[in-house]
């Protein structure tokens, strides 16, 4: 059994001229605790993708999420700080960071209110350096989390919510009313999608604003039980935050219109009739695909002055008349789901000058039909291209 050292041991150390230092044991708080797991989901992204999760609309929902945590890690210090020696990949090179201090015991809600200003009517801008008690409670709501037991039954909404956003069925919109968080909605907050999953009994604060206690799900499988009005605050503080909207009623897109739909335009697929090189050695593997709100006949008048037909005539090989969908959400979709097989070609315009179309892609017409049949049912986001096999795989297989 091992003996502990006594003040006597100490001291014949000292003598011998060793020094003994006590270790102590690192301890993080919550929200240190999330900023290092969310840091280590950007890395795992990484190591699957080979590259830092970027902006943008056309990218997947979730890598959005990664790239704005991503920014918030590299931006504020204390964060940039607690994950540096985790860094192996160097995804904080080049990060300028905050150092400006933020006070910790001034009640800011408090000053305001001496002042006469009623913080909630404030433009959230005029708040940007200012960082309450309220606040500060908010963000330790929103840290404070703990492991949702039963997340196996939320789980197949947070991949229903992902197919919705990613279809056009749902959107993102800033958050601008408490009287939006009602339970069974969706939220965007700190980087995570967040699920008001219950909603307690509505009260009066103190002084005399509603509050309700929450249940809500994050997507990484923890839970917060926060005060409604703490999510409304971290939402608002969170320059990313946002409100994801309910899914729009009615079919993505169907060969018949139902009373009250909407003609939105036509995906149309083309073949080219070019005699470039490499579109005569794939003729028929060469798709243009594309979405337009005018006729297709139109839209392809004067195709061999036109790079983005490669200066040739084309034929309309396939077309899908749409009804209430948005037109560039969907054409993204379908450019995205064939990344991996676009057609890497430079034309030369009609006054020389080099130009690289960036909707033509080394597909079988079979497959472009079989994701148009995806997006339909809403499954597409279960599936990938494979342009070894030149097919539609499903990402669980």
């Amino acid at each position: 059994m091992a003996k502990e050292f006594t003040n006597a041991d100490d001291a014949l150390l000292a003598e011998l001229g060793i020094d003994v230092e006590v270790k102590k044991t690192p301890t993080r708080s919550p929200q240190e605790e999330r900023i290092i797991a969310g840091f280590e989901e950007v890395q795992r992204f990484v190591d699957e993708h080979g590259r830092i999760p970027e902006h943008g609309e056309t990218k997947d929902i979730f890598e959005r999420l990664y790239a704005v945590r991503l920014d918030r890690i590299r931006e504020q210090q204390e964060a940039h700080d607690l994950v540096a020696e985790l860094d192996h990949q160097g995804l904080l090179e080049g990060a300028t960071q905050d150092t400006t201090p933020l006070s910790e015991d001034v009640d800011d809600d408090a000053l305001l209110a001496e002042l006469g200003i009623d913080v909630d009517a404030l433009p959230i801008t005029e708040l940007k350096h200012v960082r309450s008690t309220a606040e500060k409670k908010a963000a330790e709501d929103i840290a404070n989390r703990e492991r949702c037991e039963d997340f196996e039954i939320f789980k197949p909404l947070f991949g229903q919510v992902q197919k919705e956003l990613t279809t056009g069925l749902r959107e993102t919109r800033p958050f601008e009313m408490k009287a939006e968080i009602e339970q069974g909605r969706f939220f965007i907050v700190s980087g995570q999608i967040a699920y008001v999953a219950e909603k307690g009994e509505t009260t009066l604060t103190d002084q005399g604003r509603t509050d309700a206690r929450l249940r809500v799900i994050f997507d990484n499988g923890t839970q917060s039980k926060m005060l409604m009005r703490s999510l409304q605050r971290a939402l608002n503080k969170d320059d990313a935050g946002r409100r994801i909207t309910e899914p729009t009623a009615g079919p993505l897109f169907s060969d018949q219109n139902a009373d009250g739909d909407e003609a939105s335009g036509i995906i149309y697929v083309l073949r080219s009739k070019s005699d470039h090189p490499l579109v005569t050695e794939n003729r028929e593997l060469v798709h243009k695909i594309g979405v337009t709100n005018t006729d297709v006949g139109k839209r392809i008048a004067g195709a061999h002055l036109q790079p983005t037909f490669l200066m040739a005539n084309v034929e309309v090989v396939a077309t899908y008349e749409l009804y209430n969908i948005n037109r560039t959400k969907l054409e993204n979709l379908l450019h995205r789901i064939f990344e991996p097989a676009r057609l890497d070609i430079e034309i030369m315009d009609r006054f020389g000058r080099p130009v690289v179309p960036r909707e033509w892609f080394l597909v079988p017409l079979f497959v472009i039909k079989d994701a148009v049949e995806k997006i339909k049912d809403g499954t597409i986001t279960d599936y990938f291209y494979d342009k070894m096999e030149a097919s539609l795989k499903s990402r669980d297989s």
